[in-house]
Protein backbone atom coordinates (compact mmCIF):
# COMPACT_ATOMS: atom_id res chain seq x y z
CA UNK A 1 0.00 0.00 0.00
CA UNK A 2 1.42 2.94 -0.76
CA UNK A 3 1.45 6.67 1.75
CA UNK A 4 -1.56 8.20 -0.53
CA UNK A 5 -3.43 5.45 -0.13
CA UNK A 6 -2.81 5.92 3.96
CA UNK A 7 -2.86 8.96 3.87
CA UNK A 8 -6.50 9.18 2.63
CA UNK A 9 -8.77 8.22 5.35
CA UNK A 10 -6.38 10.02 7.44
CA UNK A 11 -7.37 13.20 6.29
CA UNK A 12 -10.84 12.33 5.45
CA UNK A 13 -10.79 11.40 9.25
CA UNK A 14 -9.79 14.71 10.15
CA UNK A 15 -12.08 16.39 7.93
CA UNK A 16 -15.08 14.97 9.12
CA UNK A 17 -14.52 15.60 12.75
CA UNK A 18 -13.94 19.20 11.58
CA UNK A 19 -17.17 19.97 9.80
CA UNK A 20 -18.81 16.93 10.93
CA UNK A 21 -20.37 15.79 7.54
CA UNK A 22 -19.01 13.02 5.32
CA UNK A 23 -19.74 15.02 1.90
CA UNK A 24 -18.45 17.73 2.98
CA UNK A 25 -15.37 15.75 4.05
CA UNK A 26 -15.08 14.74 0.76
CA UNK A 27 -16.15 17.97 -1.22
CA UNK A 28 -12.89 19.37 1.36
CA UNK A 29 -10.33 16.52 1.02
CA UNK A 30 -10.90 16.73 -2.96
CA UNK A 31 -10.12 20.20 -2.97
CA UNK A 32 -6.86 20.30 -0.58
CA UNK A 33 -6.14 17.38 -2.75
CA UNK A 34 -5.96 19.52 -5.99
CA UNK A 35 -4.59 22.26 -3.70
CA UNK A 36 -1.75 20.05 -2.58
CA UNK A 37 -0.76 19.00 -6.07
CA UNK A 38 -0.95 22.66 -7.60
CA UNK A 39 1.39 23.49 -4.92
CA UNK A 40 3.85 20.05 -4.68
CA UNK A 41 6.42 22.26 -6.10
CA UNK A 42 6.81 24.85 -3.72
CA UNK A 43 7.18 22.04 -0.69
CA UNK A 44 9.75 22.52 1.04
CA UNK A 45 10.19 19.13 2.20
CA UNK A 46 9.64 17.84 5.71
CA UNK A 47 7.18 15.67 6.83
CA UNK A 48 4.50 15.25 3.95
CA UNK A 49 1.58 14.13 6.94
CA UNK A 50 2.09 17.57 9.02
CA UNK A 51 2.15 19.38 4.87
CA UNK A 52 -1.37 17.39 4.23
CA UNK A 53 -2.79 17.89 7.18
CA UNK A 54 -2.05 21.86 7.15
CA UNK A 55 -3.87 21.92 3.49
CA UNK A 56 -6.47 20.02 4.29
CA UNK A 57 -7.24 21.95 7.88
CA UNK A 58 -6.97 25.32 6.04
CA UNK A 59 -9.59 24.49 3.63
CA UNK A 60 -11.69 23.10 6.23
CA UNK A 61 -11.44 26.49 7.76
CA UNK A 62 -11.85 28.10 4.95
CA UNK A 63 -14.68 26.00 4.07
CA UNK A 64 -16.45 26.75 7.68
CA UNK A 65 -16.13 30.36 7.41
CA UNK A 66 -17.79 30.62 3.70
CA UNK A 67 -20.65 28.23 4.29
CA UNK A 68 -21.46 27.51 8.23
CA UNK A 69 -19.98 30.65 9.68
CA UNK A 70 -20.14 30.19 13.60
CA UNK A 71 -20.13 26.54 13.35
CA UNK A 72 -19.31 24.72 16.55
CA UNK A 73 -16.88 21.86 15.95
CA UNK A 74 -17.44 18.41 17.58
CA UNK A 75 -16.23 15.13 18.24
CA UNK A 76 -18.85 12.27 16.44
CA UNK A 77 -19.74 9.18 18.22
CA UNK A 78 -17.91 8.86 21.58
CA UNK A 79 -19.98 6.27 22.56
CA UNK A 80 -19.70 4.28 19.59
CA UNK A 81 -15.58 4.33 19.96
CA UNK A 82 -16.16 3.12 23.35
CA UNK A 83 -18.32 0.55 22.41
CA UNK A 84 -15.57 -0.88 19.78
CA UNK A 85 -13.25 -0.89 23.16
CA UNK A 86 -15.50 -3.36 25.01
CA UNK A 87 -14.58 -7.12 24.65
CA UNK A 88 -18.01 -9.44 23.30
CA UNK A 89 -18.26 -12.73 25.72
CA UNK A 90 -17.41 -10.08 28.55
CA UNK A 91 -18.44 -12.05 31.62
CA UNK A 92 -19.26 -8.37 33.39
CA UNK A 93 -22.19 -8.19 30.91
CA UNK A 94 -22.94 -4.28 30.82
CA UNK A 95 -26.04 -3.83 32.65
CA UNK A 96 -29.00 -1.26 31.46
CA UNK A 97 -28.08 1.45 34.11
CA UNK A 98 -24.52 1.18 33.27
CA UNK A 99 -25.54 1.25 29.70
CA UNK A 100 -27.49 4.86 30.79
CA UNK A 101 -24.68 5.61 32.55
CA UNK A 102 -22.09 5.64 30.00
CA UNK A 103 -24.13 7.28 27.84
CA UNK A 104 -24.73 10.20 29.69
CA UNK A 105 -21.20 10.14 30.17
CA UNK A 106 -20.60 10.28 26.43
CA UNK A 107 -22.66 13.37 26.02
CA UNK A 108 -21.05 15.04 28.73
CA UNK A 109 -17.48 14.21 27.10
CA UNK A 110 -18.92 15.30 24.26
CA UNK A 111 -20.66 18.42 25.21
CA UNK A 112 -17.51 19.43 27.04
CA UNK A 113 -15.25 18.97 24.13
CA UNK A 114 -17.57 20.61 22.22
CA UNK A 115 -17.31 24.50 24.29
CA UNK A 116 -13.69 24.51 23.79
CA UNK A 117 -12.25 27.21 22.35
CA UNK A 118 -11.31 26.45 18.69
CA UNK A 119 -7.53 26.30 19.17
CA UNK A 120 -8.15 23.88 22.40
CA UNK A 121 -10.51 21.58 21.03
CA UNK A 122 -8.61 21.32 17.56
CA UNK A 123 -5.34 20.29 19.57
CA UNK A 124 -7.17 17.84 21.60
CA UNK A 125 -8.65 16.03 19.01
CA UNK A 126 -5.17 16.12 16.74
CA UNK A 127 -3.44 14.54 20.35
CA UNK A 128 -6.09 12.22 21.80
CA UNK A 129 -8.33 11.37 19.42
CA UNK A 130 -6.18 11.51 15.78
CA UNK A 131 -2.79 9.97 18.08
CA UNK A 132 -0.72 13.01 16.17
CA UNK A 133 2.73 13.80 17.81
CA UNK A 134 3.20 17.44 19.09
CA UNK A 135 5.80 17.96 15.99
CA UNK A 136 3.06 16.90 13.80
CA UNK A 137 0.72 19.39 15.71
CA UNK A 138 2.95 22.11 15.52
CA UNK A 139 3.33 21.57 11.94
CA UNK A 140 -0.06 21.66 10.80
CA UNK A 141 -1.19 23.82 13.04
CA UNK A 142 1.31 26.33 12.37
CA UNK A 143 2.31 27.24 16.40
CA UNK A 144 5.73 26.32 17.89
CA UNK A 145 5.44 22.97 19.68
CA UNK A 146 5.56 24.68 23.60
CA UNK A 147 1.88 26.37 22.35
CA UNK A 148 0.95 22.55 21.37
CA UNK A 149 1.61 21.53 24.62
CA UNK A 150 -0.20 24.60 26.43
CA UNK A 151 -3.27 24.17 24.46
CA UNK A 152 -2.99 20.67 24.64
CA UNK A 153 -2.97 20.78 29.13
CA UNK A 154 -5.29 23.85 29.40
CA UNK A 155 -8.18 22.04 26.90
CA UNK A 156 -7.62 18.92 29.03
CA UNK A 157 -8.02 20.98 32.41
CA UNK A 158 -10.92 23.05 31.05
CA UNK A 159 -12.19 19.79 29.82
CA UNK A 160 -11.77 17.95 33.20
CA UNK A 161 -13.49 21.01 35.34
CA UNK A 162 -16.56 21.44 33.50
CA UNK A 163 -17.11 17.47 33.84
CA UNK A 164 -16.26 17.92 37.30
CA UNK A 165 -19.13 20.53 37.23
CA UNK A 166 -21.38 18.87 35.78
CA UNK A 167 -21.58 15.83 38.21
Amino acid sequence: MDDETELRPYLFAIAYRMLGSVTDAEDVVQDASLRAFRAIREYAGGNPRSWLLSIVRNTAYSWLRKNRPATVFTVEDLEAVELEQTKPGDSNGETPEAALIAKVDAEQLRAAIAALPSPFRETLVLRDVEGLDYREIAEATEVPIGTVMSRLARARQRLMQTIKKDR
